[in-house]
């Protein structure tokens, strides 16, 4: 219990909160998603399920899911319009709280920037506070790959973010929330590590992680303990 304290004290003290996305923020696996849009579903969906779980590394899963799908552009804008994001039950009067206290909340996720997009919007996060993947297009409007520069396209990404937020941005305290083997690695970095199981519980996750939730009310409540 005395523990559990000390980790109830980092995560109130904490100027900076970041969060994965997928099966976290939103209930549902973004890029699986757009996968059964664009009828590539079942087959993605069992990737997606050995990557979260760090059966493969995750530029080289990313790689393979997407050439599956090859979205095209408008499959993207089709998507979107007709998918709005299905949020976490608790995350909005989280985010609230999180910003009455002074904290500034990130969203890292291994996902895309356009899926996410509207998912910070509906949490009015600002955009510049979202780090992502990016998809890229032919002019045709044809897949074209992603930006494989972008930090979160592999394995360690989000700690490299979080460690830019320390360095560049002098965040003194970082508490990071994740379902997944990737959100796992921020402990490398992070002051706190939260493990979030309200969607998908993953073993791995549970049993690594220092402080484990399957609600956002725990966090909303912790604030103000």
């Amino acid at each position: 219990m005395a523990n559990l304290e000390n980790l109830k004290s980092i995560w109130k003290q904490a100027d900076a909160i970041t969060f994965d996305v997928d099966s976290t923020l939103i209930q549902e696996e973004g890029i699986d998603e757009l996968a059964k849009f664009c009828g590539k579903g079942e087959e993605v969906a069992a990737m997606t399920r050995r990557a979260m779980q760090g059966q493969a590394t995750f530029r080289q899963s990313l790689t393979d899911r997407l050439n599956i799908i090859n979205p095209s552009l408008t499959q993207v804008k089709q998507f979107l319009s007709s998918h709005p994001p299905k949020l976490s039950p608790g995350i909005e009067a989280l985010v609230t709280a999180l910003r009455a206290h002074k904290k500034q909340v990130f969203l890292i996720s291994g996902g895309f920037r356009c899926l996410i997009a509207p998912v910070a919007v509906a949490l009015d996060i600002p955009l510049e506070n979202v780090f992502a993947n990016r998809l890229k297009f032919y002019f045709t409007g044809e897949y074209a790959g992603f930006d494989e520069n972008q930090p979160t396209v592999e394995n360690g990404g989000k700690a490299k973010v979080i460690q830019y937020l320390k360095n560049k941005r002098g965040f003194k305290s970082v508490v990071h929330i994740g379902d997944g083997a990737t959100d796992l690695e921020t402990i490398s970095v992070a002051d706190l590590f939260i493990g979030y199981g309200g969607v998908v519980v993953r073993e791995s996750v549970r049993s690594g992680s220092e402080w484990f939730v399957t609600n956002f009310d725990q966090l909303l409540n912790a604030l103000d303990a």
